[in-house]
């Protein structure tokens, strides 16, 4: 009885991102301590489709064309291009919500210390494989827009 009243006392005393889980520490490792690009090559193995598609679209259109932006030119997980990561590193909240071997994470932070059009939330839909949290999937509630609904034209050729 004892413990069931001091994990009760616990959960209202420590903010959600501290008993968040295993499915959030997959999100929050693009936050912080370090914004990390989520396209870039070396973090493919935290990813599922339908986003590694749209990831593979951007790299041949890389390729294509070296000195034209491709298909993602902002941050995904940022929805932005500019930010100040100590206010990201700060604001940042995170929220799980599981079902199964799928998981949905909301991300609410602010790019800056200032201005409403800074707060964001991100939320990233995780398939559990082979163990693993794997991101299928940003969305941007503040901006209306999904990342594996966006279109990569510039990695294929013309029919």
């Amino acid at each position: 009885m004892r413990r069931t009243v001091l994990v009760a006392a616990l959960s209202i005393a420590l903010p959600a991102s501290a008993l968040a889980g295993p499915a959030s520490d997959a999100v929050k490792f693009f936050y912080v301590p370090a914004v990390k690009f989520e396209a870039d090559e070396q973090y493919r193995d935290r990813f599922t489709e339908p986003v590694t598609k749209l990831f593979d679209l951007n790299d041949q259109a890389t390729k294509r064309n070296p000195n034209e932006v491709a298909c993602i030119d902002f941050d995904p997980g940022l929805d932005a291009q500019d930010f100040d990561q100590k206010t990201v590193s700060k604001t940042l909240k995170l929220a799980e919500r599981l079902d199964g071997d799928n998981a949905e994470v909301t991300a609410s932070f602010s790019l800056f210390s200032e201005g409403d059009d800074s707060k964001r939330d991100m939320v990233w839909s995780l398939k559990k494989i082979d163990g693993k949290w794997k991101i299928s999937d940003i969305a941007s509630k503040t901006s209306n827009w999904t990342l594996s609904a966006l279109e990569c034209l510039a990695g294929q050729t013309p029919e």
